[in-house]
């Protein structure tokens, strides 16, 4: 049995410290084990009140990074490699002090941006990629903490697109591995399950959603068949639903939110909630 987590990003963006004094409990109420908490900016909510919050609700921290335009660590000029390094550090030390013993999130590049490249160019970038994230990983390190990096489908990047090309990005690199997101591997992976099981002992976190964006069951992938998958790869960690609402203007952007995708943001995440659990107790055994 995983622990099932959310998303903040399903009610606010950016979170800010009024945003969890709202949805932390509720979260807690509903039945959720993790809350997830996106670092959009530095600053935006207080990590040792979130800590306090969270433990007093009995809830378990998750941490994702955000790259907006500006945060880059391929192709780009020394300042803001430097500076995005600097906020990934930051970010480690957030996750230590909620207690979330992964940051996961794209990092790499921009959300959004993408280039073409030749074979030689792209194997370029992951050998500057890898020089760039070796003083991250090793701040990592030290605070007890794992990098995961997350694929983006192709219309959000172009340089990490499937799991595999993911972990041949990070092989050997110490605390590090893949986070999986299923809205990206629904649209990059010939079979998704196969892809999770590839990543076995690689994988960091795990977030979930409909093949839409929307709650987790009222959707086309196969539930059973990619939760056996993360069985078969050993991962024991929580499931955060990651959604967005569509009431932030830039967040709807970023994430093409066009339409809400449930008849309310609470509905997307406890009837995923819901579902989620049928699934791992086996009272649901297809989609």
């Amino acid at each position: 049995m995983h622990a099932l987590g959310v998303n903040t990003w399903v009610w606010t963006s950016p979170l800010d410290d009024r945003g969890l004094a709202t949805i932390a409990p509720k979260v807690a109420a509903g039945g959720f084990d993790v809350l997830e908490l996106p670092v959009e900016n530095l600053g935006d909510w207080a990590p040792d009140a979130a800590a306090e919050l969270l433990s007093d609700l009995g809830l378990a921290a998750s941490v994702a990074l955000v790259m907006p335009p500006g945060r880059e660590l391929v192709q780009a000029d020394p300042a803001t490699v430097t500076a995005t390094r600097d906020y990934l550090r930051s970010c480690i030390d957030i996750a230590a002090t909620v207690g979330s013993p992964t940051l996961c999130g794209p990092a790499y590049a921009s959300v959004g941006r993408t280039w073409r490249t030749t074979t030689d160019e792209r194997a370029a970038c992951v050998r500057e990629l890898r020089d760039n994230l070796a003083p991250v990983l090793d701040h990592a390190r030290q605070a007890g903490v794992v990098l995961g990096v997350e694929p983006l489908n192709r219309y959000e990047t172009s340089l990490l697109n499937t799991v595999a090309q993911t972990l041949e990005a990070i092989e050997g690199l110490p605390s590090c591995g893949v986070a999986l997101d299923v809205y990206h591997q629904n649209i990059e992976e010939v079979d998704i399950a196969a892809a999770i099981r590839g990543a076995a002992g690689h994988i960091a976190h795990v977030q979930v959603c409909g093949n839409d964006r929307g709650t987790p069951g009222r959707d086309h992938l196969d539930w059973p068949g990619l939760l056996g998958a993360l069985d078969d790869a050993g991962y024991d960690g929580p499931l955060c639903i990651e959604s967005f609402t569509a009431h932030n203007q830039s967040i709807a952007t970023a994430a093409s939110i066009w339409r809400p995708l449930a008849e309310s943001q609470d509905a997307l995440a406890f009837d995923g909630l819901g579902f989620l659990k049928e699934v791992m107790t086996g009272q649901r055994h297809t989609h």
